[in-house]
Order: C-alpha cells, then sequence, then structure tokens
C-alpha cells in the first residue's frame, strides 16, 4: 500500500525566512466568505483549521483589508481593533496544528468581475477595466507611498497578532498587476514606463514589509505570467518582472499565475476542459528567473503524485492547493495513510469561484458537503439509533449520496438502478469533451459503498411493487429530472422521441465516431454545462452546428469564468449561435430538414437548411412518479438531487448527504 514513504519529496521539510514548514504543501488563496461585518469568524477559523488539520504546512489567508480605504469591504479588517482577537484566534488555531499563517495582500484596484462598475476605483492609469469598463483614479507618486506605507503599518499588526508573513497577490489582473503589465500602466514617471519602472511598486512593497516586520517574516510574492492581454505580460515579460521582484534579496517565494480581467479571466482557475498541471511548461521556462528564490507551483494539480512529481522532479519547492483542499482538507494525510483511493478529488469545475462571485454564498464544493464543519477533515456519520431497511432508487451522485452515509451509519441500504452502471446522468456528462475528471464522482461513491456494504442492483426499473417487496423503512428518491418538450414541438414528436431531448440524442450517439455532411442544431434554453459540452461533441461529427435560443446570449447561467470557456471553445469550433429565435415546426423541416426560426420581437423568419439533427435542452422537472405510490402506501420518502429540485451537481451532493443523515 502507498504510504509517506511513496511521497518522499512532499513530506520533506523547508524552510521560509528562518521558519520551518513540515512539508511541502500549501494551502492557496480562496476567498470564503466567512467573514462577518468584518470580523473573523468560527466559521472562518475552522475552514483553515481543517486544512492544517488535514495536512498542510502553510496556510495563505483570502485577501484581508489592509488599508483605510478598503474599510467598506466584505473581509476581515486588519486596521478594525475590534477584529485584533479574532485574528490571533486564526493565528493561534493553525500554529496549534504546526502550520503557519500567511495573509494574502491585495486590492483589486479597477478590476471588477460582478455586475455594476466599482466605486472609487484606483489604478497605475485611467484606463478603464475590461470587464466592468470601471474607469479608475490614478494615484499618484504620493499616494502609491501612501499605500505602501499603510500596506506595511498593517502588516506589522498581523505580525504581532502571530501571522508568520503575507503574500502578495500581484497576478490576476489586480492592482499590482495593473502597475507590472504595460496594457495598464501607460504612465511616464517612476512607476511607469520600461519593466524597471513598473516593478517599483511591488519591489518598494517587498522592502517596506521586511523593513516593517523583520527577516522572520514570510514575503512571498504571486506574480503574473502570460496574462492573455494584448500588449499585456506574455512569457518574456513574466520573466523580466520575476527577475527584478526576486533579485530584492527579500523575497521567501515565488508563484505565477496566468490571467487577468479581462477576456483571459478563465485562465486563473484551469478548469477540467484542458490537462492537468497546464502551467507546467510556463513554471519551466520562468523558473530560471526565480534567482534561486523558492517556486511554488499552481494550477489544476489535483493528484498527490502529479505534486511529487513536480517536487521530486525539482520544478518546485511548494505546491499550492487552493481548491483540492476545499474538495478534501485530508487530502496529504489520506495520502500518507495510503488511503488515496478516499480522496474527494477536486473536479476543476470551478463551482466554489462561481457561488460566491456570483451569489456571495459561503464557500462551498460540490464533492465535499461537510466544508468548515468541526468534523469536516475525517468525517465519520454518527451510527444510527437503530439499524433499519432503506432503498434508494437512483444511481445518481444524489442517491449514491445518500446510500453511502446511510450504511456507513449501520443501516442496510439497497440501491436500485435503472441503467447498467450507476452516475446517472454524470456517467453521460463525464464521457463528453471536459468531462473526464466527472467521473471521480462514481468512483468515489462506488467505493463508499463497497466499504459500506451497499447492496447496488443495477438494470431494474423500479416500481411501486419492487421497492415494496424489499420491506423498506425508508425509500430515498433519486429518479432525477426529465426535459420538458417544448411548446414549438409537436406533442406526438416528443412523446415517440423523434425529436429527442438533448441528453437522449448524445445516448444514441455514443461510440459514434465518422463525420456525416448536414447540419445539427440544438434547441437552447438550459444554458448549462452539460449542453455546450454535448455541442462540442456535435461539432466533432457534423459538419455544421447551430446553437439557437430564446435568449439575447448563450451561458447565461453559468458563472463568469465558465462562459468564457465556453464561449471560447466554440467559437474555435466554428459552432454558430442564433438568438432571440424560436425554431417554428413547418412541412418545410419535415420533407427537405429546412428548420423555420421566428425572431421572438419581430416575427421575422429565417431558414436553417440540411438540418440532420434536432434535439432540444430545457428546464427539467422531476421525475418523482413514484412518490404518490409511496406515500399511498405509507412508506417514509426522502427526495434527493433532481427529483427533489432540478439544480446542479452541489444540490445533488449536498441535498444526498443530508438525507444520508435523517434516514
Amino acid at each position: 500500500m502507498p504510504s509517506s514513504d511513496a511521497y518522499p519529496a512532499i513530506h520533506a521539510p523547508l524552510t521560509l525566512a528562518g521558519r520551518p514548514l513540515k512539508n511541502r504543501i500549501v494551502h492557496a488563496s480562496m476567498t470564503t466568505r466567512m467573514q462577518k461585518n468584518g470580523r473573523v469568524t468560527e466559521p472562518l477559523i475552522r475552514y483553515y483549521e481543517n486544512r492544517a488539520r488535514g495536512g498542510a504546512a502553510m496556510v495563505v489567508s483570502e485577501p484581508l483589508a489592509m488599508l483605510g480605504r478598503q474599510a467598506g469591504d466584505p473581509k476581515v479588517q486588519v486596521r478594525d481593533p475590534e477584529a485584533a482577537a479574532g485574528l490571533a484566534r486564526w493565528a493561534a488555531a493553525l500554529e496549534a496544528h504546526g502550520a503557519l499563517l500567511l495573509a494574502q495582500l491585495q486590492h483589486p484596484g479597477r478590476g471588477r468581475h460582478h455586475p455594476g462598475r466599482t466605486v472609487d476605483a484606483i489604478s497605475a492609469s485611467a484606463l478603464p477595466d475590461a470587464l466592468s469598463w470601471t474607469m479608475p483614479h490614478a494615484l499618484d507618486a504620493s499616494e502609491i507611498a501612501a499605500l505602501v506605507a499603510e500596506f506595511a503599518e498593517s502588516a506589522r499588526r498581523l505580525a504581532d497578532l502571530g501571522f508568520a508573513g503575507v503574500e502578495i497577490s500581484a497576478g490576476h489582473g489586480h492592482l499590482f498587476h495593473q502597475f507590472l503589465s504595460p496594457a495598464s500602466n501607460r504612465r511616464l514617471d517612476a512607476y511607469g514606463g520600461d519593466t524597471e519602472r513598473r516593478t517599483r511598486l511591488v519591489r518598494d512593497l517587498v522592502r517596506a514589509l521586511k523593513g516593517a516586520c523583520g527577516p522572520g517574516f514570510v514575503v512571498g510574492v504571486k506574480l503574473p505570467a502570460e496574462d492573455g492581454v494584448r500588449g499585456g505580460v506574455d512569457g518574456h515579460e513574466a520573466g523580466e518582472i520575476a527577475r527584478l521582484v526576486a533579485g530584492t534579496g527579500d523575497v521567501d517565494y515565488v508563484a505565477f499565475v496566468r490571467g487577468a480581467h479581462d477576456r483571459s479571466l478563465e485562465d486563473h482557475l484551469p478548469d477540467r476542459h484542458g490537462p492537468p498541471i497546464p502551467w507546467r511548461a510556463m513554471l519551466a521556462a520562468l523558473r530560471p528567473a526565480c534567482a534561486g528564490v523558492p517556486l511554488m507551483a499552481l494550477g489544476r494539480i489535483t493528484d498527490p503524485a502529479e505534486a511529487e512529481g513536480l517536487l521530486a522532479g525539482g520544478e518546485a519547492e511548494l505546491v499550492g492547493l487552493g481548491r483540492p483542499l476545499l474538495a478534501d482538507p485530508a487530502w496529504l494525510e489520506k495520502a500518507r495513510a495510503g488511503r488515496s483511493d478516499e480522496i474527494r478529488y477536486c473536479l476543476s469545475c470551478n463551482s466554489c469561484w462561481g457561488y460566491g462571485t456570483t451569489f456571495g454564498r459561503s464557500l462551498s464544493c460540490v464533492t465535499n458537503p461537510r466544508v468548515a464543519r468541526p468534523d469536516e477533515v475525517w468525517f465519520v456519520p454518527p451510527a444510527a439509533e437503530r439499524a433499519r431497511r432503506i432503498v434508494v432508487v437512483g444511481t445518481g451522485p444524489a442517491g449514491m449520496e445518500a446510500a453511502c452515509v446511510a450504511a456507513a451509519r449501520g443501516h442496510a441500504v439497497t440501491v436500485l438502478g435503472r441503467g447498467n452502471r450507476i452516475g446517472g446522468r454524470l456517467a453521460l456528462a463525464a464521457e463528453l469533451p471536459g468531462g473526464e475528471s466527472l467521473s471521480s464522482v462514481p468512483d468515489w461513491q462506488a467505493s463508499a459503498a463497497a466499504r459500506h456494504g451497499v447492496d447496488i442492483r443495477l438494470g431494474v426499473d423500479a416500481d411501486v411493487e419492487t421497492v415494496a417487496a424489499l420491506a423498506p423503512d425508508a425509500v430515498v428518491l433519486a429518479t432525477g429530472a426529465e426535459m420538458t418538450s417544448p411548446d414549438w414541438l409537436p406533442p406526438d414528436y416528443a412523446a415517440e422521441g423523434i425529436v429527442p431531448d438533448l441528453g437522449a440524442a448524445m445516448a444514441s450517439l455514443h461510440g459514434r465516431r465518422a463525420r456525416q455532411g448536414g447540419t445539427a442544431v440544438v434547441y437552447d434554453m438550459d444554458h448549462g454545462e452539460a449542453v455546450y459540452a454535448a455541442v462540442e461533441r456535435l461539432a466533432a461529427l457534423f459538419d455544421r452546428v447551430v446553437v439557437v435560443t430564446p435568449r439575447e446570449a448563450i451561458a447565461m447561467d453559468l458563472f463568469l469564468v465558465a462562459r468564457q470557456g465556453v464561449l471560447r471553445r466554440l467559437s474555435r469550433l466554428g459552432v454558430e449561435v442564433v438568438m432571440l429565435v424560436e425554431p417554428v415546426w413547418t412541412d418545410a423541416f419535415e420533407t427537405e430538414g429546412r428548420l423555420a426560426l421566428e425572431h421572438v420581437y419581430t416575427g421575422a423568419r429565417t431558414e436553417i437548411p440540411d438540418v440532420v439533427f434536432l434535439a432540444y435542452a430545457t428546464p427539467r422537472r422531476p421525475a418523482d412518479g413514484l412518490a404518490a405510490a409511496l406515500a399511498a402506501r405509507g412508506i417514509p420518502l426522502h427526495r434527493v438531487g433532481d427529483a427533489r429540485s432540478p439544480q446542479d451537481l452541489m444540490f445533488a451532493t449536498a441535498t444526498g448527504h443530508e438525507a444520508g443523515l435523517v434516514v
């Protein structure tokens, strides 16, 4: 069995600024949105403490408000005297587990990826943010000097409260990146022009931090690399920036990131549509510019073997993990204990970013329903007072989550599934472009089910008699949802599957590789990621692919970085999008394959000729036909996932987990 001996590079100690690290794993900064009124809360401390308890040697906090001008921001307020006690408890909680706590030092400047424009924005130059068109105030030299001094003063407060250091976030298109990039810095003074002057702010800040906090205070810097902005930071410029910043002699580690507040924002969070460790070559190219300063590797490193390879090969001295440690805070300890098969792997779906940024929700994860709870790290469900017989109908992620938790509590659990494998609709999505990582969900659930003795019966089209014959004390209904037929489609065509929903259509194409002539059309009233993954698959099979939607754009229900990815991939594949239209059923479609489209506002009609494939993706309704019959038998029923309310994977695992705890 694998053990810590299998990961010697991960577990090798390291010293930064005279401070020992017990291993090479760092929790990378993630915004939790668990602060309240600028204060540290117990859930916030628990979140970070759980990552330290799980083995991380160093933890970088979310961005903290360290300037007076940030007093109204929804961040922990370092300068507020009332926040001091909470900050001290936070640092002490991590120290108790042998982990260093660093505060991330960041200011968005003009950057904003939420709707609306930033009030009182600042930047290097009076140039608009590419996403929000926010126009900032260009800081003058005296304001820059005051900003540096204020950051250093706040860092000193943190040092006095037990923080081990800070990480300067000078990438991702935030304020310091705006000074570093020639695309956003058009100044002609000592802070703009050539690379040396554009790096002056960051270099001044590094020196000020060391001067205020002493040589034993860790100062890390996250720098931009290939930010994807025209005229911005490319690979060569990134190397020059790193050489100047690392060359100050006061930087204790360097990390590199991609993306900016632009159409390249998605690049800062490598997702499941790309390869593992996508920044590996970039890191190798930039490593010589670090002048011997330890390098922290970032960017979709999800497996212990990947981290070990980077460290053992001398490609980095540290590995930063944000999303993987959100998905499983015991990631490192499970690897050390030879239990890698029990790791709940990050899917790189970026739902954590999306929910926090779009909806302002506390940090959450599709595979970890217990984020920031006291028992999160090595969660063991409480034993049931009395073992009962539980039947779960449906083998999707919601049903399997419920089954695994219920069985771990001591119940006798039987799962009935219609298909020949577990996973439900997710199993189909896992076979579409970008879906490979999704398979880790049913893989983990299958392993957990086997450990806890769940009886899984596949190929069973469960009806009320089948379920009742098992004499259940309770039933978990996880039967999913079905797409509704659009109004423009004749009812008999929908009922007979002549024009199928997109899920059924993609299942019928399973295994097909040969391209064929003609046009594939997808009617989109869903706007979910799986729809566009299916469209990518269709682009590999048909000469022409067209997405039609009655909305003014596609992917509107997706959070920004996911939407950017969809638009980029479909554009590169040549997929056409026709907006503000509804199909109209005509004889010409049935006889000649000409699909009529009617504009939703003007009524004007156009046609798509040579249509050989037509499917619809529409809002789904619960497939809960068993519910009434089970209720009539007096069998207690718990609906989970789409059978309760058609939503997303986050909802599926959360409701399944909840049901497993209450049955």
